[in-house]
């Protein structure tokens, strides 16, 4: 799991917006549910935040 929150985190970093699971899913070639639990993990470790509802950037 480590190399693919390294991997999301990157690319959310490198699209430079608040992005949902869907769209970086679609950009990095993954499946949006294992997204959305690299993202779980990730704001879980307090490095990603959600400004808005179903959209998460880096902290």
């Amino acid at each position: 799991m480590a190399e693919s929150s390294n991997m999301v985190l990157e690319k959310m970093k490198e699209v430079g917006k608040p992005v949902k699971a869907s769209e970086l899913a679609e950009l990095i070639g993954m499946d949006s549910k294992e997204v959305s639990k690299v993202f779980a993990e990730l704001k879980k470790d307090g490095k990603i935040v959600s400004p808005k509802r179903s959209y998460y950037e880096p902290k």
